[in-house]
């Protein structure tokens, strides 16, 4: 079944209107009008508009296309199952069981065009053949007097050689084979199998085996995800928590056993509440294993009382509330093992409820990313959101200091990382500060440091002597922008109490940045 021109269908133009849909400027479909003004597929926009000064040009949305044409599809299946989408516009279903019910394969292709002029989708086509390829050159090829071409049983090889091989629809292969004067199907059809896929590869040896009618791809239709969605509309309206908490049980209780019943359970559920001043607060729920109907209603509870209502009454009555599973898993993979070591629920109940009552950032989970230092590395997540980091892990981070090169940079990380670096002074054996020149010259050897007076360091202004030391290790960043420009020395300084520590110089500025116990 094909629908000619669906992009300007699915964009609700006029038919009588001139109207050229573009991708990537050039013309991918055209109205009956602008084609009657000599507007073509495959010309550019500006020898289109050329033509036909009145052309009203849209910009194709596949997304558009795709959802317009699901209506459709539901409009075929409700007559006849197993539709199988190949584009928007263009779809195939197997003719037997259609053909055997209605009486013949034309009289179920009439009653598949009579749905769709109920369904207001006009000028619809339908080809009849043994294969898809055959089949779709035969609704293309109907016109809109004739508008069901059926190819007789056998006949594809007879029927698709007179065609051009454009109609292969694909650009390099058409443009070779013209070059060798195969301009039709039926020669490109009378060339030998190996000799072919010899020249032309996989891909030229698919495109001859269409040519030669020999289409065997099997038709699978579409299967229907279940609809899980889950909808409570109050009438009249609630302003009680506890009411709407009372009322969402039932709800729940529904999506939970239809889960059960499909052999999933959700993880990841939406929550939608409207209220009557016309606001939708939506949130989205994540679970450590997976949610039950008491977890369901807490959930849509603890979003109540989080939006900034008291604990029973609301500032706006509550008129519908929406359970969407965002994301649902099959169920052997949260079976516990053998051992149990699974999530502990407890924790994040816990956490949920004091994110519910505080606000959504109020709780925070850290999240380990890509970066050179530490302090970039750290992403705070609100708990419950994804754990995603701001920066890339994998991807290569020179200078980093777990780096992956241990002649540049030791592999083993620090054990214990200050959440603020210490300022600190490293001096040399005559006492002197020690420094870094640009080409990593030190001005001595480091011999002790001394850490600087703050909060949370208990033995500040004492003098460590350092009896190993190791670095320097540069590493210069953002080079290219002065204002966030970043070059660094680095150190590990071991002191006598067997204590490894990490040091920073930044210019003239030294810093504890961590401690190997």
């Amino acid at each position: 079944m094909w629908v000619p021109d669906w992009p300007v269908v699915a964009a609700g133009r006029g038919v009588g209107e001139p109207v050229a849909v573009l991708e990537k400027g050039k013309v991918l479909a055209t109205s009956a009008a602008a084609r009657a003004e000599g507007v073509r597929r495959g010309q550019r926009a500006r020898d289109a508009q050329s033509r036909c000064p009145e052309l009203v040009v849209l910009k194709y949305d596949p997304v558009l296309d795709a959802r317009a044409f699901d209506p459709v599809i539901a409009c075929l299946e409700a007559i006849i199952p197993g539709v199988q989408v190949i584009r928007p516009g263009m779809c195939a279903l197997k003719a037997r069981g259609p053909a055997r019910f209605y009486g013949s394969e034309e009289l179920a292709a009439e009653k598949l065009l009579d749905r769709l002029e109920t369904f207001d989708i006009p000028g619809s086509r339908v080809g009849i053949a043994d294969g898809p390829f055959a089949a779709e050159q035969a609704a293309r090829g109907s016109s809109a007097e004739t508008r069901i071409q059926v190819v007789p049983p056998g006949g594809s090889p007879e029927y698709l050689a007179p065609l051009s091989v454009d109609v292969l629809e694909q650009p390099v292969l058409t443009d070779l084979l013209r070059r060798l004067g195969l301009r039709s199907l039926g020669a490109f059809a009378q060339l030998s199998r190996t000799e072919v896929l010899s020249r032309f590869g996989p891909d030229g040896a698919f495109a001859h085996r269409l040519a030669c009618g020999y289409d065997d791809r099997a038709v699978v239709g579409r299967e229907i995800p279940p609809e899980l969605v889950r909808t409570l509309d109050f009438e009249p309206s609630v302003d009680r928590v506890d009411q709407v908490a009372f009322a969402v049980r039932t709800v729940a209780d529904e999506l939970i056993a239809r889960l059960t019943e499909l052999g999933v359970v959700c993880t990841t559920l939406r929550v939608e509440i409207g209220t009557e001043s016309g606001r939708i607060h939506e949130r989205e729920w994540l679970h450590p294993r997976w949610f039950t109907p008491a977890d369901v209603v807490d959930r849509v509870r603890w979003q109540l009382q989080g939006s900034g209502t008291a604990t029973s009454e609301l500032t706006s009555p509550v008129v519908r509330i929406r359970l969407i599973p965002d994301q649902v898993d099959p169920v052997g993979e949260h079976v516990d093992g053998l051992w149990g070591g699974g999530p502990d629920e407890r924790i994040h109940r816990a956490l949920s409820r004091v994110q519910s009552m505080l606000g959504h950032g109020a709780v925070l989970s850290v999240v380990i990313g890509g970066g050179r230092g530490f302090a970039e590395r750290q992403t705070l997540v609100p708990w419950g959101d994804p754990p995603v980091p701001a920066r890339d892990p994998d991807q290569p981070w020179p200078g980093a200091i777990t780096g992956a090169d241990p002649q540049r940079w030791p592999t083993l990380a620090p054990t214990t990382i200050f959440p603020e670096p210490l300022a600190a002074e490293v001096f040399a054996a005559d006492g002197s500060e020690v420094s870094v020149t640009a080409r990593g010259e030190l001005s001595g050897a480091p011999a002790a440091f001394r850490l600087a007076p703050a909060p949370q360091v208990a033995d500040s202004n004492k003098l460590h002597p350092v009896i190993a030391w190791a670095g320097p290790w540069l590493s210069t960043e953002r080079w290219w922008d002065p204002a966030t420009e970043s070059r660094q020395a680095r150190f590990q300084f071991q002191t006598a109490d067997t204590r490894a520590w990490l040091f920073t110089l930044h210019r003239t500025t030294w810093q504890a940045q961590a401690t190997y116990d």
